[in-house]
């Protein structure tokens, strides 16, 4: 299972721990009722699955508030299916598939943008001038589903929670104002970004659902350049990509990519659109 918090939970009965939303593929279907357990024990930590929504994805109740805590006691590190673990994750995986700057839990994976920048190359962009901040998005299981049919408008993005400290926000007013460039690392960053902007087009501080689906078409306010990994097609990541590159100047890219045999993926190369 690969866990984070329901964007909209259902109502509970009292007593009962937090609806979570987990995306799993059992060797044994699981059906609204099926318990699970987490340890050999009678005391070890269960959950129940409450709905099935289909394409491997539920809602599911523990009976614990500290999942996070069942996570770090249980759990993997849940690595992409194409980086090859046969035995499972190894221990430097914790570390690996981890940005440097992460802080509060709750991504069910790695910005992949962000693997590429260690503390030496922060230190260093700030040598030379350039100011860094930071928001928060968790990672949805709505990053991954891949867009389905013809037509884009047609696909619903599912919401991801992201947060803009009130510094970060008043930072980055502040240096579009003055005119300065906002780099954003990432679709993830800019995700939050681009769905944290009030009517004015100011950047709005604080927490929020991100259900925004960035295609082509959509007004970037924000972001000015985009550093980001090169992403599977039919992707919501590569729409996003589409939407600020444009898709001839996307196609013409990821066509040079191919021929130099750059490395895709999380730990692939990444480029600076701008």
């Amino acid at each position: 299972l690969v866990i984070r918090r329901s964007p909209h939970p259902s109502p509970l009965p009292e007593g009962e721990g937090a609806e979570w939303q987990c995306l799993g593929r059992p060797s044994k279907r699981l059906r609204p009722g099926v318990a699970l357990r987490f340890g050999d024990d009678a005391s070890a930590a269960a959950a129940v699955i409450r709905v099935a929504h289909g394409d491997g994805c539920y809602d599911v109740t523990f009976d614990t508030d500290d999942v996070f805590a069942l996570l770090a006691a249980h759990g993997e590190v849940p690595l992409p299916p194409y980086i090859k673990r046969p035995d499972g994750p190894l221990p430097f995986d914790r570390e690996r598939y981890q940005t440097v700057y992460a802080s509060p839990p709750g991504a069910i994976a790695a910005p992949t943008a962000g693997l590429h920048f260690t503390p030496e190359l922060l230190d260093g962009l700030r040598a030379v001038g350039a100011a860094t901040v930071f928001v928060t998005l968790h990672v949805g299981p709505g990053t991954f589903l891949p867009v389905r049919g013809d037509d884009l408008n047609d696909h619903v993005m599912d919401a991801e929670w992201c947060e803009i400290p009130v510094a970060v926000a008043a930072r980055i007013n502040e240096a579009r104002r003055d005119g300065q460039r906002i780099v954003a690392v990432g679709t993830t960053t800019t995700r939050a970004l681009e769905s944290s902007v009030d009517a004015t087009g100011a950047l709005r501080a604080g927490g929020r659902w991100a259900d925004q689906f960035i295609r082509p078409g959509h007004r970037f306010r924000v972001i000015d350049a985009l550093f980001t990994n090169f992403h599977l097609p039919g992707s919501t990541l590569l729409a996003l990509v589409s939407a600020f590159a444009g898709r001839e100047r996307t196609l013409a890219v990821y066509e040079d990519a191919v021929r130099q045999r750059y490395r895709f993926y999380s730990y692939g190369d990444a480029m600076l659109i701008q």
